[in-house]
């Protein structure tokens, strides 16, 4: 009896690695940039990454994952929670959608846009925070801006939107939480435009 106790528990404890190295594995590979662009509709984002100012910087190259994927243990239920909801649901969108040129994308980049902002809200931008660990805006401007993330709740993608991929409309993320649906934020003037209307 005592045998065949310690061999369901050697079989159950092999079992168990073997699913832990399974789950670590099949995360590791769906996290690749490779994976990600093997839907076409992704080598677009994936191009303008590379043109962006964060491709090269200081020697990094980011993927895919070091943006749109929280990393490290700590934040393992949170990788595979995007890949089973936003995977699939991206996944399903592929296929109902033609994203077979640029302009077909396009028609649907605002929304994607503002998904991936609101993951990076709902995750207080721990993926920017992985690089920028202790930032030191220049400026009064920016470190009143920056003041907002402890006495306001403010994160970073808050105020910074459209750094890498193709620019969309900035979306007023609080606002689109409060009201359960995507709300823009307000145009911004330009001076020239202030300064016509200090002359009329």
């Amino acid at each position: 009896m005592a045998m065949k106790t310690g061999s369901a528990l050697l079989v159950g404890t092999l079992l168990g690695v073997v699913m832990v190295a399974v789950v670590l594995g099949g995360e590791a590979a769906v996290s690749t940039t490779e994976f990600c662009t093997s839907c076409h509709s992704m080598t677009y984002p994936a191009e303008e990454l590379k043109e962006s100012s964060h491709y090269g910087a200081l020697g990094a190259n980011p993927g895919c994952k070091d943006c749109h994927i929280p990393q490290g243990l700590q934040n393992f239920h949170l990788a595979v929670a995007t890949h089973v909801v936003d995977g699939a649901r991206e996944l399903y969108l592929e296929m109902v959608n033609d994203y077979s040129t640029l302009e077909k994308f396009n028609e649907r980049r605002l929304i994607m846009a503002h998904d991936a902002r609101m993951n990076l809200k709902k995750w207080d931008s721990r993926t920017c925070r992985a690089c920028h660990k202790n930032p030191q805006p220049p400026g009064a401007d920016a470190k009143a801006a920056h003041k907002k993330m402890e006495t306001e709740g403010a994160t970073c993608i808050d105020c910074h939107q459209n750094l890498v991929h193709k620019e969309v409309a900035e979306t007023d993320l609080n606002e689109s939480i409060k009201q359960g649906k995507m709300v823009l934020k307000p145009e911004k003037k330009d001076d020239d435009d202030e300064d016509e209307e200090d002359e009329e």
